[in-house]
């Protein structure tokens, strides 16, 4: 197997993914019983994660049922050896409440700094290394695996190194899988990470040692990129980086990077990653970012025009970090700095060919919307094309040129309009039960003084585009009866009573082209009459 820098694979890094417990401990996340069922499935089956850390030992009955619902499934499954559960150096309450809840993998935290074994236990490393291997062989008695945390190890390894060594020589000698060293307030640098770790591995070739990032100064992906460089063979993760503080090192990044950037393999499917991190994300009800690298929104979403172009002509934005990759797709934006590309782009995916001088009004739709940070979607693009199209099937010989409406609390909406017909301006005032009704009471009386029918409103209706993601603008639709003559003008806008007014213009000239047909005796351009035509 190779890598994206040409790298040949020589070891599995094993993950072990601990949303369930660590993750849980993000202020405000709690995973109900059967959430934590489904996400140690979605974990194990789907994603593939060598193990999962599932619960804290003792902490409550709902955790105690989570763990049982995981165990029960686990086993029945054959994946048992892959549920871990953290408990405490309390023989033997610890290992009877996991042997209660079905499991057989304990995660014992010990503590791995002097600080911490001083100033928190108050006793001395023989007594706590003592209570440690009595532990550790009551486990055993009951049939349960031991792997161990050093709890603040990364502090141990920088003020009380001799101590930190030497309870990993203490384990060494013990039956333990594997020893875990979490860098528990994340403040370690890659510097550091490759000295600590570089030792101890070199120290003790034979031992598996998994490494548990925090991200408290965003270093932790960097951090673990520097672990499995200088011999960690296992990883700790959270998905979406959910954990206490800052959070843990993000799955989604740690996957991502060793698959890169290093010489070792994983067993993740990573095109489960994007589906599992939504899954996540409404369980624990944390919005993840949309800048967050691999499963963030926008992060496969090219905006500038320039980088659309460059990957119409031979995909010269595309790097190793393709989203096909995690269940993804690329995305063009449709904003101010799109340009044409960007909107090429989008057009090819909805079969739809243009005009270049359409092409070039639909552009500048999309700049004007842009301009006043208005968000574009794909769904979006189809509302504007009709009404570009739309907009040049009509001569503009009526124009609302200005406008100016007070809506204001115990008073009713008022407008002062201004209308240019043909060369002359016209203005009056109106006001009404809402503001579009303002307008067209001030409409009516311009109409009026000019011994001018305006046709009759049938119909009104107001939408955003399908799938309701948009927050760019909303379509009107209003229906007219001319002397029986049905026809329905459309109007888009970010504000619904300027597309109701954009429609009501639409009318307007579309009325006038009615009353110069008549008079030149020309066939009539809206169909048969009393035909619905839709402008």
């Amino acid at each position: 197997m190779i890598n994206g820098l040409g790298m040949s694979r020589e070891m599995n890094i094993e993950i072990m993914d601990t949303t369930l417990r660590d993750g849980e401990q993000t202020s405000g996340v709690s995973f109900l019983p059967s959430e934590k069922l489904q996400i140690a499935k979605l974990l194990l089956e789907e994603l593939r994660v060598d193990r999962i850390e599932v619960a804290s030992a003792r902490v409550s009955e709902g955790e105690l049922e989570g763990v049982k619902k995981i165990t029960h499934w686990a086993s029945e499954k054959g994946y048992l050896d892959k549920v871990e559960v953290l408990g405490f150096v309390d023989t033997p309450k610890s290992v009877d409440w996991m042997v209660d809840a079905g499991a057989k993998v304990l995660n014992l935290l010990t503590k791995g700094s002097l600080n911490h074994l001083t100033h928190q236990l108050k006793k001395t490393p023989e007594v706590h290394f003592e209570e440690i291997a009595d532990c550790i062989q009551y486990a055993e008695e009951r049939g349960i695996e031991v792997n161990v945390y050093l709890e603040d190890w990364s502090n141990g390894m920088r003020n009380s190194r001799e101590y930190a060594m030497s309870m990993i020589r203490f384990l060494s000698e013990l039956p333990v899988r594997r020893i875990m060293l979490p860098d528990t307030l994340g403040l370690l640098c890659p510097e550091e990470v490759k000295e600590f770790l570089g030792l101890i591995c070199t120290e003790f070739p034979d031992m598996h040692f998994d490494f548990h990032a925090h991200n408290d100064y965003d270093l932790s992906v960097a951090n673990v990129l520097t672990a499995v460089n200088s011999g960690a063979k296992g990883i700790h993760t959270t998905v979406n980086g959910l954990g206490e503080r800052a959070g843990n090192a993000p799955l989604e990044s740690i996957v991502a990077v060793i698959q890169d950037f290093t010489n070792f393999g994983l067993n993740i499917q990573e095109t489960k990653i994007y589906r599992i991190s939504k899954l996540i994300e409404q369980f624990s009800g944390l919005r993840i970012p949309a800048n967050k690298p691999v499963v963030g929104e926008n992060v496969f979403t090219q905006t500038a025009g320039v980088h659309a172009d460059g990957d119409h002509k031979k995909n010269l934005y595309f790097s190793d970090l393709l989203p096909e990759r995690f269940g993804r797709t690329r995305k063009y934006a449709l904003g101010k700095t799109s340009g044409k590309a960007n909107i090429l782009k989008n057009l090819v995916e909805l079969g739809i060919s243009l005009e270049p001088d359409e092409l070039a009004k639909v552009t500048q739709k999309i700049i004007e919307l842009g301009d006043k940070k208005e968000r574009v979607t794909t769904e979006d693009l189809p509302y504007i094309i009709s009404d570009v199209l739309q907009n040049n099937s009509i001569h503009r010989d009526i124009v609302i040129d200005g406008y100016h409406m007070v809506h204001s609390k115990g008073l009713k909406p008022s407008v002062q309009l201004r209308v240019k017909i043909f060369h002359e301006f016209y203005e009056q005032n109106a006001s009404g039960d809402g503001q579009y009704d303002s307008f067209m009471k001030a409409l009516k009386k311009i109409y009026k003084s000019l011994n001018k029918e305006l046709p009759k409103l049938t119909d009104f209706q107001i939408s955003i585009p399908p799938g309701g993601k948009t927050d760019a603008f909303v379509e009107c639709v209003i229906t007219w009866d001319l002397d029986g003559r049905i026809f329905k003008t459309k109007g888009l806008d970010s504000d619904q009573t300027i597309a109701a007014m954009k429609a009501t213009e639409k009318m307007l000239n579309i009325i006038e082209q009615i009353k110069n047909s008549n008079k030149t005796e020309k066939k009539n351009p809206y169909g048969n009459e009393y035909s619905p035509i839709a402008w």
